[in-house]
């Protein structure tokens, strides 16, 4: 995509205006790198979403961090103090990144809406379908596209304007010692657009248009064999979901590509600055709006996201609030019995057959159960469930600990068909 980069920004006279563009801008940039940032991480972290499919949202995260962490900041900067400093050379650069990823995040969401009609009108083949060598050749190829469209073009000069000089042909940028802004032709123009845009947003609605009949039709076939209420739910979901990817991608490049495309016709200086800023930083809204539409919608995505930022499930937070009430009020309303009752043993049984008798006091210690998993051995189990420091060693009658030997090697094992106490099964 050949964006402006880099309409010269109208200066903002008022103050009020402009401390309130800052803070915008400011909050756009760093949403844009926070969100992608996170989409990275939980693919790194989580081997469950490492995946053919991820590929293009991984690839579309890269592309999106790279954006606002290398052409965003100084779009701001050049958008509020209304004048280029940077030098010539850096504004070629500066303009070919621009191009670059933004071609390229639009071109990565292109991919995305091919490979998730393929997985869901023909799922028995999609292994078939989408290969590795498949889907390294796709990403090869909207990387070639992004550099032929950016740095090669506008190195070449292929977007300039035969009535500019020689230097401004040879970079294709129009530079002073304010400016800094792509030319465009009206070749460059129309090829751009169409290749970029155009085109991808046709085969886009097209695709999604087609997965949409085929969650509504699934949606029907639910109504025939189930409830009403869930069918509709679940058109209702689909519907949402394909209007949010689509409008979103539509809201935010189309007029931007209308003004390119206008301006290739008309010449660079047709279009209002006022115009081409705000359009610009609406097509910028799209790379902060990717990591919400194209990830947090997923539901992997988003236990992938809590595990990240260590949340909890809300049934493992209304468990441990069920505990803790539930142990509050046996402290409170403690009698003679139930302390009797807690002091009976608690029999836990491992692979070697060798019970152990735990005082059923000892589990009460701390009521507060952690939602990790028990993995490792059995004291580890119980020094994060109850607290325990101990456990003694049981066979056919009580035995002195012995310290500095691990108690445990063996994991936990219900004792099939017989009467004892186990441990919770949802804490285990």
């Amino acid at each position: 995509m050949a964006s402006n980069g880099t309409a010269p920004p109208y200066c903002l006279d008022s103050t009020a205006c402009k401390v309130t563009v800052s803070v915008v801008l400011i909050v756009l940039i760093l949403i844009t790198i926070a969100g992608n940032v996170v989409v990275c991480l939980a693919v790194g972290l989580n081997r469950r979403l490492r995946s053919l499919t991820n590929c293009f949202i991984v690839s579309l995260a890269i592309t999106d961090l790279l954006l606002g962490l290398l052409v965003l900041p100084f779009s701001a900067f050049y958008q509020l103090s209304c004048t280029w400093g940077f030098g010539e050379v850096f504004c070629n650069i500066y303009t070919s990144l621009d191009v670059m990823l933004c071609t390229a995040s639009i071109l990565n969401l292109f991919m995305i809406s091919l490979d998730r009609y393929c997985a869901v009108t023909d799922p028995l083949r999609y292994p078939v379908l989408v290969t590795p060598v498949r889907v390294v050749i796709s990403l090869v190829l909207i990387w070639v596209i992004s550099i032929t469209l950016s740095f090669l073009s506008i190195h070449l000069g292929w977007n300039s304007r035969s009535e500019n000089s020689s230097s401004e042909l040879l970079t294709g940028v129009n530079h002073t010692a304010s400016k800094c802004k792509v030319q465009v032709n009206l070749v460059y123009g129309l090829v751009d657009g169409l290749v970029t845009f155009y085109l991808p947003l046709l085969v886009m609605c097209i695709t999604y248009y087609r997965i949409f009949k085929i969650a509504r039709d699934q949606a029907r076939r639910i109504h025939h064999v189930g409830s009403w209420k869930a069918a509709t739910i679940k058109e209702h979901k689909a519907t949402v979901t394909l209007a949010a990817v689509m409008g979103a991608f539509i809201i935010c490049w189309f007029p931007y590509f209308t003004v390119f495309v206008y301006r290739g016709l008309k010449g660079d200086e047709a279009v209002n600055e006022v115009i081409e800023a705000v359009v610009l930083w609406l097509g910028y809204a799209n790379s902060a709006l990717n990591p919400i539409l194209y990830a947090a919608l997923n539901r992997d995505f988003r236990t992938a996201y809590q595990q990240l930022f260590h949340c909890r499930l809300a049934g493992c937070n209304a468990r441990e609030t069920f505990l803790r009430s539930n142990s509050s009020q046996l402290s409170r309303n403690q009698s003679p019995e139930p302390r009797r009752q807690e002091e009976k043993p608690l029999k836990l049984q491992v692979w070697s057959g060798t019970e152990v008798t735990v005082p059923r006091g000892a589990t009460d210690r701390k009521p507060a159960l952690s939602c990790t998993m028990c993995s490792s051995n059995l004291l580890s189990c119980c020094k994060s469930l109850w607290g325990l420091r101990f456990l003694q060693r049981h066979v056919g009658g009580p035995s002195e600990e012995q310290p500095g030997e691990p108690l445990f090697e063996e994991p936990l094992r219900t004792p099939p068909q017989e009467a004892v106490r186990t441990l919770p099964s949802e804490a285990v």
